[in-house]
C-alpha cells in the first residue's frame, strides 16, 4: 500500500483557504456563492464553442458561448456587450475572456474541500430577500429563500443540500480549535457602493454576485485583492466589542447550531421532505436543470432550455437517500442525446465533475424500492447492468422518466486524511486505499506522515465526518472496517454525500462531557437542594450525571452541570415541555466564557433584544447583531430574560451591555443587573440603550434617539464603542398595601409587600391609567402594534378621552416628603421624575430657575415631584430622596411604562444603593465642508 504526503497540502490561512502554492488559491467563499444577472439580461448562447485552454479558477469548466443578450462578468460586475464570454457549465460563473486569467473563485464542486473547519448553518425561516443571490447556484433570490443567522449566507430551499458547511466558527468545541483567527471571506451579496480595501474601487454590486467580505472584520475586497491581505482577522472596528471565538468553549455534540446560539427552530421542512417530497419549483426554477445540446460540446446555460419538441425532462437520483425521499434533480436533454451526454448532464445537476467514467446511469424501476435499485436497473454508459435496449447506444427514443447515477466499482482509490489536532504543518496527506485497507492500517500509515510516532498509534482513531450544511456528524470508524467498502457504501447512499465526507485522525483522548444547562421558570426562594429534588421529580435527573452549579433563588434559576452528551440532550428537551407550578420551564445551552484568554483591550458588548418592541424590528436586530458580533452575546429576552446573558458574562473582568428595547425593558435589565451585581466580576458595567418602545424617554435624555429607525447597526455599535460613561440614580418604590385604610373602593384580597425598581420616572392617576390601558389593548391585538407612529396615535387617542373626565386624585392619596406633609390641589395625576424627560419628550419639570428647588439631575440623589393638571402641563411641587405615598383606593400606578392597579396602602420611595453606569452617546462632530462622505 503506497501513502505519499501531498507536498502542497501545507495549512492554509482563512476559514476554508486553499493550500498556497496549490492551483486552488482563492479563499474560501461559502462553496462559491453563485448568482445569475438581473432580470432580463439572461446571457442567452447562440452556440457553445469549443472547451477554454486558458487559465481558470479550480474546479470550473468554462466553455466559450456567444452571448445575444449583454450579461454581467462575476469578477469585474461590467457588462459583457455581444462578445465571447465563458461560463461555467456547473456553477454558472460567468467571465469576460480578459477577465478569466484572474479568476479565483473556485467553483462549488471545489468548495467543500477547502473548507478549514467544518461548521453546520443556522437557516431561519423562508423570507423575500431582494437583490440577493444564492450562494450555490449563483441566480437571483426572486422567490422566498432561507439564510444563515450567523453568517451572510444566502441559498434556494433545493440549493442547501449543496451548501458548504462553512459558517462561522463561533467558539471552541474541542474537534480543531485554532489560536491564530483567519479571515472568513464570503463572496457577494455586498452593497452596491461597497469600496475594495485594496484597490480603493468599487467591488460590490446589486446585479451580481461580486467582491468578498470577511464576515468577522468586515473587510471587503474584490477577490483578486483579498489575496494581498494579510491573512490574520484582527476584527476590525468592532475589535473592542467581539468577544473573541477563542475565549469561548462549548462542547456541543448533541446539540445544533440552533441551539448553541439560543435560535428559534425554522419550521421549514428539507427539501423532499414535503407532502409528497417532491421539490415543486418551478423546472426553470434555480438549480433545477442541468442541460446537454442538441449537437456539438454540452454546456449549461444560466437559463436552461425550456422543455419542447425534440426535447425531454428526466427526474435524476444521486443514490438510496434520494429514492426515499424521493428528492430528485430535473435535466432537460435533447431526445437525440448520446448517452456520454446524458450522464454529463445528470453529473452536473449534482455538481459531480468527477470521471463520467466512473459512474453509470440506470432506470429506475418503477415502483422505486431504495433496496431494489442496483445492477438490475438498464445502464446508459456501459458497466455491469444489462445491455441497453433494442435503440442501439446514443439514442434515446425510449427513455424512461427517472434515473439513477451509480459510481461502477473501483479497485482502489486515493484518499485525503485529515489531521484532527493543532501544530501540524500539513492539511492533509494523500493515502492510497486498497480492499486490504482498514481505519487502523490507515492510521498506522498516516501517522508517520504526519511527523507522529507509529508506537502510540492505538491512541489514535479514524473519524468520518460528514459536513452537512445543517449539521456536522462525527463518527468513529471501528479498527477492522474496510475503508475501500466504507466508500462504496456512501455512495450508494448519495454521491452528493461523498463531496461532503471527511476523514480525520483523532487523537483518542478522553474528553470530559460538560453542558452547562440553564433551566429558568421554577419557584422562586428554594434552596440548591430543594431546587435538585424538584427537578428530579419533574424530569428525573440523574444524581450521578447532573449536578446544581449555580442558583439564582430570586429569579427562579438554576444552572445544571451535566456530565454526559446525551443526558444534556434529553434535560434539553424535556425541561422546554415540563411545567411546575403553573408555569412553563425554559432551556438554554450556555457556553462557557474563558476570561484569562480575553485580549488586555477588549471589552465585549453584551446585547439584549426585546422582539416584540418597536413595531417587531428587534427581530431583525437580532439577525444582524449576531452577524457582526459573536452570537454567544446576543441574547433575546423573551428566551429566559437577561440572567442567562449575565451569568454567561459573569466571570469577565469588563464588559459593557446593549439593551434594544423600550424603558420597560431598560428597567428590566437593569433590575436584573441590580440583583446579579454581587456574582458579577464586573459589578459596574456600563449600559447603552437602543430604543425600540413607544417613549424612549431615558435613550432621548442619553441620545440615543426618539427611537429606533432602521440606522446601520454597524453605526450603532461604533456609537455604542465612543460613548460616554455617565452615572444615573437608581430608587427603589415599596409596595405596601396591608395597611389599607378600608375605603369604600379598596380591594378585597391585599397583595403581599413588594417591590420595584425605577429609573425614569413613577405616576399615580391619569398618566398610568391611559398607559394601562394601552397595555391592555396591545396585549388583546398585538398584531395592531407593530408601529411606533400608530402607537402614539392610540396614546393621543385614548389621552384625550381620559381627561375630559373630571377626577379629584388628591382627595384619594397623601403625599408625605422627607418628614413633611405636603398638601396638594386639586390634580389628576402625580408624577415623580429621575430624568428630564416624560411622555416620549415632555420636561414636565421645566427649565426655569426657581429659588425654592435645586436644578435637577438624574445622578444628584434627589427627586422632583411633579403634579398633573393635564396630559403636558404640571406644576412643581416637591424634591428630595424619600416619598412616601399613602393611596386611600386602589388607583392605576405605572414605573418607567409598566402600568399596573395598586390596592390602597402605602407606596415608599427612596434612594437605592450604587448608582448605575449608563452610556451617553457622544456629540457628532460637525463635518467639514468638502470632507468626503466615506471619510
Amino acid at each position: 500500500m503506497a501513502a505519499t504526503a501531498d507536498p502542497g497540502a501545507r495549512a492554509w490561512v482563512g476559514s476554508g483557504s486553499p493550500r498556497p502554492g496549490s492551483p486552488a488559491s482563492s479563499p474560501d467563499l461559502g462553496g462559491g456563492g453563485r448568482a445569475r444577472p438581473g432580470p432580463g439580461s439572461g446571457p442567452g448562447p447562440e452556440r457553445a464553442g469549443a472547451r477554454s485552454p486558458g487559465p481558470a479558477a479550480p474546479g470550473h469548466s468554462f466553455r466559450k458561448v456567444t452571448l445575444t443578450k449583454p450579461t454581467f462578468c462575476h469578477l469585474c460586475s461590467d457588462f459583457i456587450w455581444g462578445l465571447a464570454g465563458f461560463l461555467c457549465e456547473v456553477c454558472n460563473f460567468m467571465s469576460h475572456e480578459k477577465c478569466l486569467k484572474h479568476v479565483k473563485i473556485p467553483c462549488v464542486t471545489l468548495a467543500p474541500s477547502l473548507v478549514r473547519v467544518p461548521v453546520a448553518h443556522c437557516f431561519g425561516p423562508r423570507a423575500l430577500y431582494k437583490r440577493k443571490f444564492c450562494a450555490v447556484c449563483r441566480r437571483g433570490l426572486e422567490a422566498p429563500a432561507l439564510r444563515c443567522e450567523v453568517c451572510e449566507l444566502h441559498v434556494h430551499p433545493d440549493c442547501v443540500p449543496f451548501a458548504c458547511s462553512d459558517c462561522r466558527q463561533c467558539h471552541r468545541d474541542g474537534h480543531r480549535d485554532h489560536d491564530t483567527h483567519h479571515h472568513h471571506w464570503r463572496e457577494g451579496n455586498l452593497p452596491s457602493g461597497a469600496r475594495c480595501e485594496v484597490c480603493r474601487k468599487t467591488c460590490g454590486s446589486s446585479d451580481v454576485l461580486a467582491g468578498v467580505r470577511c464576515e468577522w472584520c468586515g473587510v471587503q475586497a474584490h477577490s483578486v485583492c483579498s489575496t494581498a491581505l494579510a491573512p490574520e482577522c484582527t476584527f476590525g472596528r468592532l475589535r473592542t466589542l467581539i468577544l473573541p471565538p477563542a475565549c469561548v468553549r462549548l462542547l456541543s455534540r448533541n446539540f445544533s447550531k440552533m441551539h448553541c446560539f439560543r435560535i428559534s427552530e425554522s419550521v421549514t421542512p428539507e427539501p423532499g421532505e414535503g407532502d409528497d417530497g417532491v421539490d415543486t419549483s418551478s423546472p426553470a426554477g434555480p438549480g433545477r436543470e442541468a442541460l446537454a445540446p442538441e449537437s456539438g460540446p454540452s454546456t449549461r446555460d444560466s437559463q436552461p432550455f425550456p422543455s419542447g419538441p425534440g426535447k425531454q425532462t428526466l427526474r435524476i437520483f444521486d443514490g438510496n437517500d434520494a429514492v426515499q425521499r424521493n428528492y430528485f434533480r430535473v435535466i432537460t436533454v435533447p431526445r437525440l442525446a448520446r448517452s456520454e451526454e446524458l450522464l454529463e448532464a445528470a453529473l452536473r445537476a449534482y455538481y459531480i465533475t468527477e470521471d463520467p467514467h466512473n459512474f453509470d446511469l440506470q432506470v429506475l424501476p418503477a415502483p422505486a424500492q431504495a433496496g431494489e435499485t442496483g445492477a438490475r436497473g438498464k445502464s446508459r454508459s456501459g458497466g455491469s447492468a444489462e445491455e441497453e435496449g433494442s435503440q442501439g447506444p446514443g439514442s434515446l427514443e425510449a427513455v424512461s422518466e427517472a434515473w439513477i447515477i451509480r459510481a461502477l466499482p473501483r479497485p482502489q482509490e486515493v484518499l485525503k486524511i485529515y489531521p484532527a489536532w493543532l501544530k501540524v504543518g500539513v492539511a492533509y496527506v494523500s493515502i492510497r486505499v486498497t480492499p486490504q485497507s482498514t481505519a487502523r492500517t490507515v492510521v498506522l500509515e498516516v501517522l508517520p506522515l504526519l511527523g507522529c510516532q507509529a508506537e502510540g498509534a492505538e491512541s489514535f482513531q479514524l473519524v468520518e465526518v460528514l459536513m452537512g450544511s445543517r449539521q456536522v456528524q462525527r463518527t468513529v470508524m471501528a479498527d477492522e472496517e474496510p475503508l475501500l467498502d466504507r466508500l462504496r457504501d456512501i455512495r450508494q447512499t448519495s454521491l452528493r454525500q461523498m463531496s461532503q465526507t471527511r476523514f480525520y485522525v483523532v487523537e483518542g483522548r478522553a474528553l470530559a462531557p460538560h453542558v452547562s444547562l440553564f433551566v429558568g421558570g421554577l419557584p422562586p426562594g428554594l434552596s440548591s437542594e430543594e431546587y435538585s429534588s424538584l427537578l428530579d421529580e419533574a424530569v428525573a435527573t440523574k444524581a450521578g450525571l447532573v449536578s446544581v452549579s449555580h442558583v439564582y433563588s430570586s429569579q427562579g434559576a438554576v444552572v445544571l452541570g451535566v456530565a454526559c452528551f446525551a443526558e444534556a440532550e434529553r434535560l434539553y428537551m424535556l425541561v422546554k415541555d415540563t411545567v411546575v407550578h403553573g408555569r412553563p420551564l425554559t432551556a438554554l445551552v450556555l457556553p462557557d466564557v474563558l476570561h484569562t484568554k480575553l485580549p488586555p483591550d477588549c471589552r465585549p458588548l453584551l446585547v439584549f433584544v426585546n422582539p416584540r418592541s418597536g413595531g417587531l424590528k428587534g427581530r431583525d436586530l437580532l439577525c444582524s447583531f449576531r452577524k457582526l458580533l459573536n452570537p454567544h452575546q446576543v441574547f433575546e429576552l423573551t428566551n429566559g430574560g437577561p440572567l442567562p446573558g449575565f451569568h454567561v458574562f459573569s466571570q469577565l473582568p469588563c464588559f459593557r451591555v446593549l439593551v434594544c428595547g423600550g424603558d420597560g425593558t431598560v428597567g428590566w435589565v437593569l433590575a436584573a443587573l441590580e440583583e446579579m451585581r454581587h456574582h458579577l466580576a464586573c459589578p459596574e458595567p456600563s449600559v447603552a440603550i437602543l430604543p425600540l418602545g413607544t417613549g424612549n424617554d431615558l435613550g432621548r435624555v442619553l441620545r440615543w434617539g426618539a427611537g429606533y429607525s432602521g440606522e446601520d447597526p454597524f453605526s450603532v455599535l461604533v456609537s455604542v464603542d465612543e460613548a460616554d460613561a455617565v452615572l444615573m440614580d437608581r430608587w427603589t418604590i415599596l409596595l405596601d398595601a396591608h395597611e389599607a385604610t378600608g375605603a369604600e373602593n379598596s380591594v378585597a384580597d391585599v397583595e403581599p409587600p413588594k417591590i420595584v425598581q425605577m429609573s425614569n420616572y413613577c405616576g399615580i392617576g391619569i398618566d398610568a391609567e391611559l398607559s394601562l390601558d394601552f397595555h391592555q389593548a396591545r396585549e388583546e391585538e398585538p398584531g395592531k402594534f407593530t408601529s411606533r407612529f400608530h402607537n402614539k396615535g392610540v396614546y393621543v387617542r385614548v389621552g384625550l378621552q381620559k381627561i375630559s373626565h373630571s377626577r379629584s386624585l388628591h382627595k384619594e392619596i397623601r403625599l408625605q416628603v422627607e418628614q413633611q406633609q405636603v398638601e396638594l390641589p386639586s390634580i389628576e395625576g402625580l408624577i415623580f421624575i429621575n430624568i428630564p424627560s416624560w411622555g416620549s419628550g415632555a420636561d414636565l419639570w421645566g427649565s426655569e430657575s426657581d429659588s425654592r428647588f435645586e436644578k435637577p439631575r438624574m445622578d444628584d440623589g434627589l427627586l422632583e415631584g411633579q403634579v398633573q393638571g393635564g396630559l403636558r402641563s404640571g406644576i412643581r411641587i416637591a424634591q428630595g430622596s424619600y416619598f412616601r405615598v399613602t393611596l386611600l383606593k386602589a388607583t392605576p400606578v405605572q414605573v418607567d411604562g409598566e402600568p399596573w392597579v395598586q390596592g390602597p396602602g402605602h407606596m415608599i420611595i427612596s434612594a437605592v444603593g450604587p448608582k448605575v453606569h449608563m452610556l451617553r452617546k457622544a456629540k457628532q462632530k460637525p463635518r467639514k465642508a468638502g470632507t468626503p462622505k466615506d471619510a
